[in-house]
Parts: C-alpha cells; structure tokens; sequence
C-alpha cells in the first residue's frame, strides 16, 4: 500500500494487521525527479482513480521481504551508505510500479471496465478547474444524476463530489510542493475566490492547511528546475 505525506488511508475488515513501513522524504528521493527511473508516480503514487495497493504473489512477497530486509541492514550501519539506500529504495518502486501495471493489465486491479467511469476520469482532468458539481458532469455522460452516483460509487469506490473534490486537492497538493508559488497565487490558480476560501475547502480535506502542509512535506528539487 502506498501514500503520500497526510495522505488518509481506510483499511476495512483487518483483523490483526502487521506489516512493515518504509518511509522516505522527497529530499532524500524525489519521486517527480526520478519519474523515468521508476515510472511510479501517478500509478503508486498521487492518483485518485485507482487504489493505491499492488497485490503480490508469493514469489514477489520473498523478494520484497529480501529486499525490505536489505534496507533495513543497510541502515543500521554505523554509517549506512544513502547512496546504497537510493539505489535499493529506486529497485523497490520500479518493482512495485512493474506488479502494478501487471495488475492492470490483467484488469485485476477494479471490476469490469465501464467506459462512461473512464469517460468521466477524461472529462474530469480536463474540466475539474471550472466544473465542480456532479451534475455537470452526469449531463455530459448522458446519464441520470443517481445512476451517475451508483456507476461511480461501484467503479471508483467513491462519490462523485468526492473525487470532483480529490483532483482539486490533488493538483493542490502538486503546486504547493513541486512550484514556490505562493498560497495565493495557487488560490487564484485553482479558481478560488481567494485564498482564504481555499484554505478552509483543503483544510475540511486533508485536516491541515496548505501551509501546514508545504511546511511539513517541503518543496520540491523540481520546483527549481
């Protein structure tokens, strides 16, 4: 399973879960930087159409646990080599992003493809700046406004005002860490009526503010390329 910095996950039905957490800040592997090497962000990472989980085969499982189990050795050395830590960190997402696309390619990663879901995610990169009600989009699909909701509850597993609401969080969160933009300049970017107004809808979202949240993840090597 896979998240980024505040971002809130719900596990349903897990009965005494145990695992192991890796994490790393983008200082120490910028996952936008690095995007050819691992081709991981915006299929593990940063994507609000499909779960952020790769389901792994018992062979795979070994061979992230062999190399969990490396990282961890790696960095209980008195002086553990990042240069080393980078390298089995990049081999860790590149396997993860190659499972996934495995994944997807098998159509094992959602139910069976509704083109009108996949005609909404197209339309709704495409207009989430200016059209933010569910029905405006329920018109474009040609569909009634609760079969609209149910095909989109069934496919996304999330309402449409709720993913409507993702994007803009999500394109939010992409300016605040990868641009120097200030919160305003990103407010009058995303069509807010000011800056005010878009701290509260990110805050409702995400339980921080913006700032709190470009204080807490840092801006990004990209931001200056």
């Amino acid at each position: 399973m896979f998240a980024t910095p505040m971002q809130v996950l719900y596990l349903h039905e897990c009965q005494e879960l145990s695992g192991t957490m890796l994490q790393f800040h983008s200082d120490f592997y910028c996952i936008e930087y690095h995007r050819q090497e691992v081709a991981c962000n915006g299929l593990l990472f940063n994507n609000i159409y499909i779960d952020p989980i790769v389901t792994l085969t018992q062979r795979e499982a070994r061979q992230f646990e062999t190399l969990l189990n490396d990282i961890a050795e790696e960095a209980a050395q008195e002086a553990p080599v990042e240069m080393v830590l980078r390298s089995y960190l990049q081999l860790f997402l590149a396997k993860s992003s190659a499972c996934k696309k495995k994944m997807i390619a098998a159509h094992t990663d959602r139910p069976e493809t509704d083109e009108k879901m996949e005609q909404f995610r197209q339309l709704l990169d495409t207009h989430y700046l200016t059209l933010h009600k569910p029905a405006d989009y329920a018109a474009m699909l040609a569909l009634s406004p609760d079969n609209f909701t149910k095909r989109c509850n069934k496919y996304y597993k999330k309402t449409p005002s709720q993913m409507i609401q993702e994007r803009l969080v999500l394109e939010a969160k992409k300016q605040l860490h990868l641009t120097r933009k200030s919160i305003k300049e990103i407010a009058f970017a995303l069509n807010f009526e000011d800056e005010f107004y878009f701290s509260r809808f990110f805050k409702k979202l995400t339980q921080v503010s913006p700032q709190a949240f470009r204080d807490k993840t840092g801006i990004s090597i990209v931001a200056d390329i």
